[in-house]
């Protein structure tokens, strides 16, 4: 066992953490800055932040278009409140990305590691389009590492028969489609389309570090299947074990932790 475990055990109730999700905050953001400075729109004056978390991707949307009229939505009381605190010119609003539709069409429609977690693409992706503006824009982030090593522990060690049964929720709860997916339903919705993928190689300090980082999203519906801290413990442990394995340290000591995002830019 490399790494301790009074570091990885955490609360894993249905909240989400702001401050652990934060702990990260350069790596998440990074993606939200990228998307943005590839967005070609000059003045759009209505923007929407869908899945917009602590506020860390509507600061970038804020530093970029600092005219603009910006609405940061999310369904978690506990990320609003740390966006609140933080940033003060934004109008924040509680709610459900798939239940929202804007009260006017929005100029840019922006949204950076959230609909992952949003199922039934095939229909949520074209409606979030309609709700753009003739000449704005959707711009989209989802990761897609989903078949990296740490996804795969991740499985492994959820298939374990003391708590297997109760997985199936965590198995499904991120939405995995390719880029050929959302290359075919957006380009004939679009009037001009822009879709890649970058990976990331992020150094982390330890493996430690690694499940630090996942805990504060891909992990917790994992961690949330199980029956109480005893079985997170036990399955951080195994968890912890198999990624100092697939991740070992460089000559300076750190670990490189490859992770794959996947962005699209849709233009009405």
């Amino acid at each position: 066992m490399l790494v301790s475990l009074k570091e990885l055990l955490f609360n894993a109730m249905p909240l989400w953490d702001a401050n652990l999700y934060l702990r990260f905050g350069q790596e998440r953001t990074q993606a939200a800055l990228d998307l943005a400075g590839h967005i070609e729109l000059d003045r759009p004056r209505r923007i929407v932040d869908l899945g917009c978390g602590p506020g860390n991707s509507t600061a970038v949307l804020r530093a970029r278009w600092p005219e603009a009229e910006i609405t940061g939505l999310d369904r978690s009381p506990e990320m609003l409140a740390e966006a609140r605190r933080a940033w003060h010119d934004c109008r924040w609003i509680e709610g459900d990305i798939a239940d929202w539709s804007a009260a006017e069409p929005c100029d840019l429609l922006f949204s950076n590691a959230a609909l992952q977690w949003v199922h039934g693409h095939a229909l949520l992706i074209p409606h979030l389009l309609e709700q753009v503006a003739p000449g704005g824009a959707l711009a989209v982030q989802v990761p897609m590492h989903f078949d990296s090593p740490l996804h795969r522990r991740m499985r492994e060690v959820a298939l374990d028969a003391r708590w297997r049964e109760r997985m199936g929720p965590a198995f499904n709860a991120l939405v995995r489609e390719c880029p050929e997916f959302y290359y075919d339903l957006l380009a004939p919705r679009s009037a001009r389309l822009r879709i890649w993928e970058t990976e990331y190689v992020q150094p982390m300090d330890s493996p430690a570090a690694i499940l630090d980082f996942i805990r504060g999203s891909g992990l917790r519906p994992y961690l949330d299947a199980l029956a109480d801290d005893t079985e997170r413990a036990l399955y951080l442990e195994l968890l912890a074990d198999a990624v100092a394995h697939d991740y070992p340290p460089r000559p300076n000591g750190k670990v490189l932790f490859p992770f794959r995002r996947l962005f699209f830019i849709a233009y009405r």
